[in-house]
């Protein structure tokens, strides 16, 4: 090849070498591009795998992408009319850790508590409000890193607590050493005299002020907020009127009395008197039916079925559950769902559904010790019985008097809606079947 080569002219040799390097540069630069195609369909496999974790390459190891991305909890959807509440609290902070499905926060709204609970688990990284703040349907509350619990979480917590245990002596030697000059000031002991003097100034007033005269002010809560709102709606929207009439309850006692033993080995449920008061409501609202019946507009609605709002006293405020198909219920099935419901209202599980609807209102003020009282209407239903509590007093039974278990019945009716006979007429069915009440076996 030498020789031919030798054998050929100059230019003819310059031609050669020329054609040889381009071809060299030609495949060296076809090598660059493939590499950088190469590298340039791992980068995009890369992303690829970031966007769907399903998808995999063979022979690259790619970095993992959820050690760095947070899961949002927002604030769930809590009911139709319900847009916002406020922020109760926080179960846990920022860098704890929260297990799947435990209760992250409480957001309090104008009928229930709703609950957040972590759609994951991992380590809280971020909160976003604070307790009393409002929050919005669909905003984001917190946010979760997904992950197992790190033992160095907990570590520095436990190391913590010693070191502060070791502080704490060193501040009660040095106290000791701060006490001893002030002894060797006995001239001094004449300050208090000079402190004495803004006290005396501050209650240079009346005599009364020498008593707590401090004031705290709280904000209140959204459901106590809403009641106000309803309350005050229907004094403003309904024609009340109430009537009241008394009932002897030596029957009813003496019924509780004979068959409650036996009740609470069969069902596990104390009779009281809400049952027997509700299914008396339902039998005397078929004779009235206006009771049960409710203004919309320019129509009124009847109803042949009595959903009954049971009032029932909360820490946070009144609530009214209700007993579907009451008038369907014996008064045992009655009295099960109050005290079902009554429990779940007092531990704050009541959700709307519970307390939706409701034709017809019974308030027992009694458990309190009320005597009297004039209940306000649920709006908007068109009445409400107010039970009170019984006392033993002299009555008039067949010419001679004797005492006798009394209780004050009174019952708020809109006069819109509901004549002062029909009214009357109702609470004196009810004051009959409670005074009897084999009769409701009648009808």
């Amino acid at each position: 090849m030498l020789s031919r080569f030798v054998r050929l002219g100059p230019s003819t040799a310059k031609v050669l070498r020329s054609s040889t390097l381009s071809s060299c540069s030609k495949r060296v630069a076809l090598g660059v591009a493939n590499r950088r195609h190469v590298s340039t369909k791992l980068m995009q496999g890369v992303n690829m795998r970031a966007l769907n974790p399903s998808s995999r390459i063979t022979g690259i190891r790619l970095p993992y992408q959820a050690r760095w991305e947070s899961t949002s909890v927002m604030v769930p959807q809590m009911a139709e009319s319900l847009t916002e509440g406020s922020l109760k609290e926080f179960t846990k902070k920022e860098g704890e850790y929260i297990e799947q499905d435990e209760l992250l926060a409480t957001i309090e709204t104008d009928k229930i508590d709703v609950e957040v609970n972590a759609p994951v688990s991992g380590t809280i990284t971020k909160l976003n409000f604070k307790p009393d703040d409002t929050v919005t349907v669909g905003e984001e509350l917190a946010q979760i890193e997904p992950g197992e619990a790190s033992a160095s979480s907990e570590a520095p917590k436990k190391e913590e607590e010693p070191k502060k245990e070791e502080v704490q002596p060193k501040k009660e030697e040095k106290a000791p050493k701060k006490e001893a000059p002030k002894k060797e000031e006995p001239k001094k002991q004449e300050q208090p005299k000079k402190q004495e003097t803004p006290k005396q100034q501050e209650t240079a007033t009346p005599s009364f002020t020498k008593f707590s005269r401090n004031e705290e002010r709280v904000k209140m809560n959204r459901m106590r907020l809403r009641i106000a709102e309803r309350l005050k709606e229907s004094q403003n929207t309904a024609a009340s009127l109430t009537t009241f009439n008394e009932v002897d309850m030596s029957a009813v006692l003496e019924m509780r009395k004979l068959y409650k033993d036996e009740i609470i080995k069969k069902t596990g449920t104390k009779f009281g008197f809400m049952g027997l008061f509700s299914k008396a409501c339902t039998l005397a609202a078929k004779d009235i039916p206006a009771v049960n019946a409710a203004i919309e507009g320019d129509q009124i609605v009847y109803r042949d079925y009595t959903d009954i709002s049971v009032a029932v006293s909360t820490p946070k405020g009144l609530v009214t559950p209700v007993v579907r198909n009451a008038e369907s219920l014996s008064v045992l099935e009655v009295e099960q769902e109050i005290v079902r419901l009554s429990s779940k209202a007092r531990d704050g599980k009541l959700t709307l559904e519970d307390m939706a609807g409701g034709t017809f209102t019974i308030s027992n003020g009694g458990v309190f010790g009320s005597l009297y009282g004039t209940p306000i209407i649920n709006m908007p239903q068109t009445a409400v019985l107010g039970l009170h509590s019984v006392k033993e007093r002299p009555v008039t039974v067949n010419g001679q008097i004797v005492s006798r278990p009394m209780m004050f019945l009174a019952l708020t009716y809109d006069h819109r809606l509901l004549d002062g006979r029909e009214a009357v007429t109702f609470l004196k069915t009810v004051k009959e079947l409670i005074e009897d009440p084999r009769k409701m076996l009648l009808f």
